[in-house]
This record gives structure tokens, C-alpha cells and sequence, in this order.
């Protein structure tokens, strides 16, 4: 799918929601156990592996045994997913800790997570083996690496040089189209690339197996929250009970996605026409490692811990920068919301 196809996915999507006159019906909410609530959930980019486990709540019915109609739309990006939310034309958005926070500082949201999905961050390092090979935090010292214009991920990466007392400013990003870095790095006109952990599969899929060295930062020590379900905090207010069952739908779709990924790409694929149900199962069971934790075994998936989330915030002002007042962190998350229980 080409960049501009990727684009008119996303307008037409979008469109089509505020075309429906479904932005702002939860403020006329419906009593419960009568019609259907339209709600609207926006990803944070176009409709990926990673994202099977919202179709699977949706597929396997879970919305509308909790009395929602869901109708998910893509994104471009975090910080849109959060625009799509404050401007009404979604209820629920699936963003990240760093967008919402530099969005409260700026007082462009009011917005917090009610789940943390990804409790490790997704940042990586792709090389090839008979190349750079970068396989250790220290082999990021004077490493060039394409990335592209307006990425935090470069940020993320010197902060985490400088978190393991390296010299931030050793390492090189280019700027380069997503779509040609992988090409540039098997010419070897770049030694490395940087993408989400996700990207792993589909490389691996182009190059064949063994090509691929890959350095997850998460796995090498990095604290840093990373996606998760947003809600405002009027929605939150005003609609405390659909918020609850939208999460608990949520939380049972992720679970059986988990559990399994072959399942969840079937579900997902009847509704995102040309998936790739090899690459999406492959990004999965990527997930899986990135929403499972010591903290989700004991409190079950979603589980937002405070330190972690304060932090993550720490972390984003030393290294990426908020204007404005720095947010709490109890400002950004409540936990209320997660089932009791998670079977």
C-alpha cells in the first residue's frame, strides 16, 4: 500500500464518522439495555497486525454484547488520534504517552488513558548481520541511522544513550522515507534503520531468515510507556459506565488475541481487505511481548502503574521536551476502569 493510498484510508474513514453524525451521541446517551451506543474508536495509524485485538473485541462481538456499536477508523499518527478525540469525532483513540503529554502541556487535551496496552515501548534498531549487526546498546555510538522528519524516535534513542552514559550526540539520523529505508540498508547506503519492533516482521519476510539483527531498546533496560486507550475526561465524567464496558470489551479482545494470534488475523482480516495474515500474526506475537509484564500478570492487562508512568514523563521532558507545565501523572491515567477480574 502506497503512502497516498495510506492517506485516503485514512480521509475516507474519518469522513465517512463525521458524515455518520456519530461525533457527540454519547452526550445524549441512550439508557442502558435499549438501542446501541455509536462509539468510535481512532488507531493511531492505518489498521496493522497490531491492532487485531480491537477487531477481534469487535469481530467476536464483545461491543455489542456490552451495548456499543464500534465502528474503529484509522489514524496518521498519535498526535491525530488525539485531534480525532478532542474534536468529537471519536470517543476512544489509541495513542501514546508521549503525544498526550506534550499534549497537556500545551492544554490541547484533556484526555487520559484508562488502559496501557503496550507496557514496553516499541523502539528499535534494524541492521543487517553482515553489516552493522547492531545487537548492543554500546554499538549505537557513531552508528548513522535513517529515520525520518518529525520522528520522536531519534529523541527517544539519545535519551537512552544517555541513560546508559553514552555520548548522545555520537550517533548520525538521516532523514528518509519510510518506504525506501529498507531498500537503503540492504544497498548499504545507510548501516541502520530505526521503525517500531512491528517492522521486524515484514523485513525479515523481505530479506529471509537470518538477515536481521534487531535491537529493541525496551529489551535493553528502557522505562518508557508506550500505547495505550484514551478516553476524555468528560466522557469519563459524564459516561463512567460506557466507558467501563467499552474497556472490559477491550481487555477481552486483547486476551483472545494474545492467546491466539492465528484467530485474531482471520478476525481482523475480514475486515481490513488485504491484510497480510502471515505479517499480522507475526506482529501479534510481537505484541505479545510488549503487553504482558510482571505488573499485567498480577493486575491484568492495561495496568498503569504510577512510578512507571511518572517515569515515562520524566523521561519525555528530559529528552523530548513539553511546552508548558509539566503534566502529573496522575493526570494522565486512571486505572478505574480495568476489570476486576481478567480471566
Amino acid at each position: 500500500m502506497t503512502m497516498n493510498s495510506k492517506r485516503r484510508q485514512v480521509v475516507q474513514g474519518l469522513a465517512a464518522v463525521a458524515a455518520s453524525g456519530v461525533s457527540g451521541l454519547w452526550g445524549s446517551a441512550r439508557a442502558q439495555g435499549q438501542a446501541e451506543r455509536d462509539i468510535v474508536l481512532s488507531l493511531d495509524f492505518i489498521a496493522l497486525g497490531r491492532h487485531a485485538p480491537w477487531y477481534v473485541a469487535l469481530g467476536k462481538g464483545y461491543f455489542k454484547q456490552a451495548g456499543l456499536n464500534v465502528k474503529i477508523v484509522p489514524g496518521q499518527g498519535t498526535a491525530q488520534a488525539i485531534q480525532a478525540l478532542e474534536s468529537g469525532i471519536a470517543q476512544f483513540a489509541f495513542s501514546d504517552v508521549v503525544s498526550l503529554a506534550i499534549a497537556h502541556g500545551r492544554k490541547a487535551s484533556s484526555a487520559r488513558f484508562v488502559a496501557m496496552n503496550y507496557q514496553s515501548a516499541p523502539y528499535a534498531v534494524f541492521s543487517l548481520t553482515k553489516g552493522a549487526n547492531v545487537t548492543r546498546p554500546a554499538q549505537l555510538s557513531g552508528l548513522e541511522v535513517a529515520s525520518g522528519a518529525g520522528s520522536f524516535s531519534p529523541k527517544v534513542i539519545r535519551g537512552f544513550m544517555k541513560q546508559k552514559h553514552m555520548d548522545p550526540n555520537s550517533i548520525k539520523f538521516i532523514d528518509v522515507d519510510g518506504s525506501a529505508r529498507v531498500g537503503m540498508m540492504v544497498s548499504g547506503k545507510v548501516p541502520a534503520i530505526e521503525n517500531f519492533i512491528f517492522s521486524q516482521i515484514g523485513i525479515e519476510k523481505a530479506l529471509g531468515p537470518g538477515r536481521l539483527s534487531t535491537l529493541l531498546l525496551a529489551a535493553h533496560g528502557l522505562e518508557l510507556y508506550a500505547n495505550g486507550l484514551l478516553a476524555k475526561n468528560d466522557l469519563i465524567a459524564a459516561n463512567p459506565g460506557m466507558v467501563r464496558a467499552f474497556v472490559g470489551a477491550a481487555m477481552h479482545g486483547w486476551r483472545d488475541a494474545l492467546a491466539d494470534p492465528q484467530d485474531a488475523s482471520a478476525i481482523m482480516a475480514k475486515y481490513v481487505p488485504g491484510l497480510d495474515r502471515q505479517v499480522a500474526v507475526g506482529e501479534i506475537k510481537l505484541l505479545d511481548s510488549l503487553a504482558q509484564n510482571a505488573a499485567t500478570r498480577k493486575h491484568g492487562l492495561g495496568w498503569i502503574d504510577e512510578g512507571l508512568m511518572q517515569k515515562s514523563i520524566d523521561f519525555i521532558v528530559q529528552n523530548i521536551g513539553i511546552e508548558g507545565a509539566k503534566p502529573a501523572a496522575k493526570d494522565l491515567y486512571t486505572t478505574a476502569f480495568l476489570p476486576k477480574t481478567q480471566a
